[in-house]
């Protein structure tokens, strides 16, 4: 078991982000960012995550992540983003987005740049602008893609005043997350089990491709991307299922595969190690799913502090067409030739675990239990 390190914050976490290394830098994971929900007064902080290992009284190890900065933030922070090294995109249940500079030499942060109404409900029914979540975000510099509960997609870019492009109906139901599939294709889920890619070079408001879970349509929270293989999209329910989909075919997941027992707040690929994947939830739990085929004999048992319950897959897709080689790990249909082995990371249950972030050997959680978690030995 990974030492994991945890730091009581007195505020509820909802979203854990670290800050990404120059690339071609050797340096690991230092700082990290975080934003609150459900406080009287909500902030966006930076924390670094300082020397580990110094023996606490009690002859245990204690993190010792050290606030940087921290500033104000309208609404809950409802997703958070590194734009690039010094800045941080932050979504709001107010439905702004703002942008948000780190100052190093002292240590402060200020507001770069608003979009203070990028989603809002409108029409007959609700005071004109009134104001809608804004459920997601992503940066591929120099553009950010928000999305919210009103079904609106908006592309910024920053310096730009107004939206590049915004597709007003683009869903009738809640998008809940959003991620870019390749530049300039994003993919987008629903509170109907939908999954839709969307192309800004096509002028309109229609996606050109939709995958959808078929029967009870639970909605899904949360989705991400393989970042080798960009066919392969793994995404998050209410019901705590994880399903992987080949976006190349079919209309259906590839395999849906047993997990949490509530809400599935996030889904990530190890960004440079993406056999392994990891998921949180609202039933208190932080898995780390190793589908690597290097192992001599995967467990197809969850280990859950001492429990076990037997492994579920459901493969839907026949893919004998695509040569074997090819295939990742995380298409496999075969689930009991090619063993998934999952590990509990956190010591023990506690409130919802809203959010993960992984980068290197470090990986960063947070809690509604007013907690972050920190490990820098993922793989040890």
């Amino acid at each position: 078991m990974e030492e994991i390190y945890a730091k009581f914050v007195s505020q509820k976490i909802s979203k854990t982000r670290w800050r990404p290394v120059p690339s071609g830098s050797l340096q690991t994971a230092e700082t990290f960012a975080t934003g609150s929900w459900d406080n009287e007064e909500n902030c966006v902080s930076l924390w670094s995550i300082g020397d580990f290992g110094n023996l606490d009284s009690d002859g245990g190890f204690e993190g010792d992540h050290q606030l940087l900065c921290d500033i104000r933030h309208h609404g809950d922070v409802m997703d958070l983003q590194f734009f690039d090294q010094e800045r941080i995109v932050a979504a709001s249940s107010t439905g702004g987005v703002t942008v948000f500079l780190h100052h190093p030499n002292n240590q402060t942060l200020s507001v770069n740049q608003q979009w203070p109404a990028a989603h809002h409900h409108t029409g007959p029914s609700s005071p004109s602008y009134s104001s809608a979540p804004c459920t997601g975000i992503v940066c591929d510099n120099p553009e950010i893609v928000s999305v919210g509960e009103d079904g609106r997609i908006n592309l910024f870019r920053v310096d730009h005043k107004e939206a590049v492009r915004t597709i007003d109906n683009a869903d009738s139901s809640t998008l809940h997350a959003v991620t870019f599939l390749r530049t300039p294709e994003i993919v987008t889920v629903n509170s109907i089990g939908q999954l839709k890619i969307w192309d800004f070079r096509q002028q309109g408001s229609e996606p050109c491709q939709i995958l959808s879970l078929t029967g009870d349509r639970v909605p899904l929270h949360c989705v991400d991307r393989h970042p080798n293989q960009q066919h392969v999209v793994a995404t998050g329910g209410q019901d705590g299922m994880l399903s992987i989909w080949d976006v190349r075919q079919g209309t259906m997941p590839v395999s849906l595969l047993k997990a949490h027992e509530a809400e599935m707040w996030e889904v990530h690929f190890h960004p440079s190690n993406p056999d392994h994947l990891f998921t949180c939830s609202e039933d208190g739990s932080l898995w780390h799913w190793d589908a690597s085929t290097n192992g001599s004999e995967k467990s197809s048992l969850f280990h859950q502090g001492g429990r076990s319950s037997t492994f579920l897959s459901h493969s839907i897709s026949n893919q004998a067409t695509v040569h074997q080689s090819l295939i990742s790990s995380w298409l496999s249909t075969d689930p009991a030739k090619d063993r998934i082995e999952i590990t509990s990371l956190l010591p023990s249950r506690t409130l919802s675990v809203n959010s993960l972030d992984v980068l290197g050997p470090c990986l960063v959680c947070g809690t509604d239990a007013e907690a972050i978690y920190v490990t820098r030995q993922l793989f040890s």
